[in-house]
């Protein structure tokens, strides 16, 4: 029996995959823009538009360090400043995405910003890969008890496991696991579509018992969203851009209109068609070497395009302050971020309530991931 992902009172399978416009924050807080955006992904098949709330300093330190734009370097943090949005841009976009007959969406990346989502009552959720193990997170969310799609780009098998844990004890209530789907995720912007392994899908249904899908940051269009239906997929999100050359952070790598059509034409095929036909129509078309690459050894391991990334993309315990040696812990002096490219890691967000009331052995600069050797 075709397993079904249902949010409110639509129903979602391999059959009928959910097809996700991820505009992320390419609208740069500009409601004319994000409506324009809303209304294209629309108009190319979406039914669903996702957004993400950002406040920048629940995602990471000031002294994370700098990326270099058209304009010049910045620090990645001033960069995520940029990106914030006030609380009623996020309702006006809720309303009028819903008026156009689609799901709202959105990525909360910490506590404040998951309240703000909470407040306008949505009927689904979104975690991304860098939190997968945010436990803080995942138990607020898991506490909601709403259809969850939970990214696993950057993940093992152990992290994945810890987060479907995180989220069913939320609050005490039964087992939710039939209101999950995990979307497959490759966290490299752009993704090789051959590190895909799109063969997992199945497998990770199978050990964890949720549904499946997949959050596609390739090039192609069409690829790795066929062939992931053909691999059971329920879900399939994809960037979303005017423009290619529009100055969102994720726009050089998203599909403007035009392509995003396309992909959603070639989804719908291969739900129709069936897996076995869709294969062999893809290893027809693009050769059956790279469709058997982009299929992969079904085995769940780090893409070699993210390995990179592994305890970096992902949240651990960080300073807020320089803590000199033998000073108290509080609650404020610390903090769950990611860690990124020249900070060290520290603790698994798991810790960070056995952290309050130790003592520091050694100084700790701002920024600085809180190891054990350092409590």
């Amino acid at each position: 029996m075709d397993r079904v992902f249902t949010i409110a009172d639509r129903q979602f399978s391999q059959k009928k995959t959910l097809i996700i416009a991820e505009l992320g924050t390419s609208h740069g807080a500009d409601l004319r823009r994000a409506k324009d955006m809303a209304c294209a992904a629309a108009e190319a098949g979406a039914d669903c538009i996702k957004f993400q709330i950002v406040y920048a300093d629940e995602i990471l330190h000031p002294n994370t360090g700098v990326v270099t734009l058209p304009g010049g370097n910045i620090r990645l943090y001033d960069r995520f400043r940029q990106l914030e949005a006030p609380p009623d841009f996020y309702a006006e976009m809720k309303a009028y995405v819903e008026k156009q007959g689609l799901l709202f969406l959105c990525t909360p990346f910490g506590l404040r910003s998951a309240a703000l989502l909470r407040s306008l009552n949505p009927d689904l959720v979104k975690i991304a890969s860098p939190e997968l193990n945010y436990t803080g997170l995942l138990r607020e969310i898991g506490a909601w008890r709403l259809p969850t799609l939970l990214s696993s780009g950057v993940s093992r098998l152990g992290d994945i496991e810890e987060a479907l844990s995180a989220l069913e004890n939320g609050d005490n209530g039964p087992s939710f696991r039939e209101n999950i789907c995990l979307l497959h995720c490759v966290t490299a912007y752009p993704a090789p579509a051959a590190d895909y392994n799109l063969r997992v899908l199945r497998n990770l249904s199978g050990i964890f018992g949720v549904l499946t899908g997949v959050s596609d940051h390739s090039l192609d269009p069409y690829l790795v969203p066929a062939l992931a239906v053909s691999q059971g997929a329920v879900a399939v999100e994809k960037h979303f851009c005017l423009s290619r050359e529009d100055p969102g952070l994720d726009d050089p790598i998203a599909l403007p209109p035009e392509l995003f059509a396309g992909m959603v034409r070639a989804v719908r095929r291969a739900s129709e068609a069936g897996p076995e036909e869709t294969v062999r129509t893809f290893s027809r078309e693009r050769g059956a070497e790279t469709v058997e690459k982009v299929l992969g050894t079904g085995i769940k391991e780090l893409a070699p395009a993210e390995r990179d990334n592994y305890l970096r993309t992902n949240r651990s315990i960080h300073a807020l302050r320089d803590i000199k040696a033998g000073e108290i812990l509080a609650n404020t002096d610390f903090a769950v971020l990611r860690t990124e490219k020249i900070l060290r890691p520290g603790l698994a967000p798991s810790w960070e309530k056995a952290l309050p009331g130790r003592s520091a052995r050694n100084f700790i600069p701002a920024g600085e991931g809180i190891r054990f050797e350092d409590i």
